[in-house]
């Protein structure tokens, strides 16, 4: 009756770490997920990042995207590991419903194609240069 589903989960630890306590903490996230039945399909690290306003008196964070699979019963254990971690400022793990995923194709799909705006700003000035 436990059938997995899809999460998303976006953790910011304290960026005033050092690089080896980040790396120590994205992999208690990562053993937490895994050890409660998840399985991890994709991590994205953001990196350090000011934040917009003071967490527990840190202006920084280092974030971290993890999309995974899991039982919903674990979804609560997973919260309770993160909640008294010291160096998660914050954290946030989402259901993924499937018009979520079906939108998410869609601009997958679409934006290799048209690519990312980032790529037509680089290429304008070129193009202008060449005239």
């Amino acid at each position: 009756m436990n059938k997995s589903k899809q999460y998303e989960c976006t953790v910011i630890i304290d960026g005033g770490l050092q690089d080896d306590a980040i790396a120590a903490a994205m992999e208690l996230v990562n053993k937490t997920i895994t050890d409660k039945g998840g399985v991890i399909h994709n991590v994205l690290d953001v990196g350090r990042r000011k934040m917009a306003y003071l967490i527990r008196k840190s202006s920084i964070g280092s974030y971290a995207h993890i999309d995974f699979e899991a039982v919903p019963s674990a979804i609560a254990e997973i919260e309770r590991v993160f909640r008294y971690e010291e160096n998660i400022l914050r954290f946030l793990i989402i259901q993924l419903s499937s018009p979520l995923l079906e939108m998410r194709a869609r601009v997958e799909k679409y934006s290799v194609m048209l690519g990312s705006p980032e790529d037509q700003v680089e290429t304008e000035p070129a193009a202008a240069a060449k005239k």
